[in-house]
């Protein structure tokens, strides 16, 4: 299966349209049908509709292989490259945004760094991708267990810090008093739904193993602060890191005590690390701690 044909069909399926991937991809639109039809050829089946332009059954179970396939060949080439070239003075690292620790972070080196915030999902596939040397990523877990990441590429996972989680609430919140909080009390509470920087309503009720948490707002950003000033205005509560959670004004930070949960974080990597990247990764790697 030639993946530039493969490329051209997914393009042509999440923009719904052959012409509007064409300007995309920078192809004509006759070559974007030319892809689709000798794609569509090789397979032996029709991939996509044409009016309106959307992926038919067997079009669908390719979409699932497709992105997979595609980004391990983006993983092998960013490798190979990385191997390649001269050996570079610079790190790029991608986080999620509350994945950065104060022990990470004064691991850093003090200049040549980039940083980019991601929401959780990204993380691994701009690892695999090469466009960023390290990753950052985060989630509940229980103790010691290690996060449970997509399956994109061969990556390596580092453990880098486990803290305890706690329940964000407005000052005034009925449970605001309380020592400490068990998730199970909370199913029928109003929750942010931020799955861009905390643990969502789906991943509460799976921690919990029950239904109940029922989204009141839903937030699509990654900016910790706009999440928290949502929390102290009412909106709905939010499970953070107890240092993400702690101190935040109009507020108040009940820790959970059940689930038995932490906040994990882990430092990922694709193949051999080499310069600042390996340098990072020996600082914050707590098995060397």
């Amino acid at each position: 299966m030639d993946p530039h044909l493969l490329r051209t069909f997914v393009t042509v399926a999440r923009v719904a349209s052959f012409s509007d991937a064409a300007r995309e991809l920078g192809y004509t639109q006759s070559a974007v049908s030319q892809h689709i039809a000798a794609l569509e050829q090789d397979l032996g089946t029709v991939l996509l509709t044409r009016r309106p332009v959307a992926p038919t059954p067997a079009g669908e179970r390719l979409l699932d292989h497709a992105g997979p396939l595609l980004l391990r060949l983006d993983a092998a080439r960013a490798e190979v490259v990385r191997m390649a070239a001269a050996p570079e003075q610079g790190l790029t690292l991608a986080v999620t945004p509350t994945a950065l620790t104060t022990r990470t972070a004064r691991a850093l080196p003090s200049s040549g760094v980039t940083l980019t915030v991601l929401p959780r999902e990204g993380i691994p596939a701009a690892v695999a991708a090469g466009t960023a040397d390290l990753g950052l990523v985060d989630g509940l877990a229980a103790p010691s267990d290690p996060l449970r990441l997509p399956d994109v590429a061969p990556l390596t996972a580092r453990g880098v810090a486990e803290e305890p989680v706690a329940v964000l609430l407005p000052e005034g919140h009925p449970l605001a008093r309380r020592a400490g909080l068990r998730l199970g009390d909370l199913v029928d509470a109003r929750w942010l739904d931020a799955p861009g920087v905390a643990p969502s309503p789906a991943r509460l009720r799976t921690a919990n193993g029950t239904s109940g948490f029922r989204p009141a707002l839903r937030y699509d950003g990654t900016d910790l602060r706009t999440l928290t000033a949502l929390a102290a205005a009412g909106h709905g509560l939010v499970l953070l890191p107890r240092s993400a959670a702690e101190g935040v004004p109009g507020t108040v930070a009940v820790p959970l005590t059940a689930p038995r949960v932490v906040h994990r974080t882990e430092l990922l990597h694709a193949g051999t690390l080499r310069g600042p990247a390996a340098a990072l990764a020996a600082q914050v790697d707590v098995t060397r701690s």
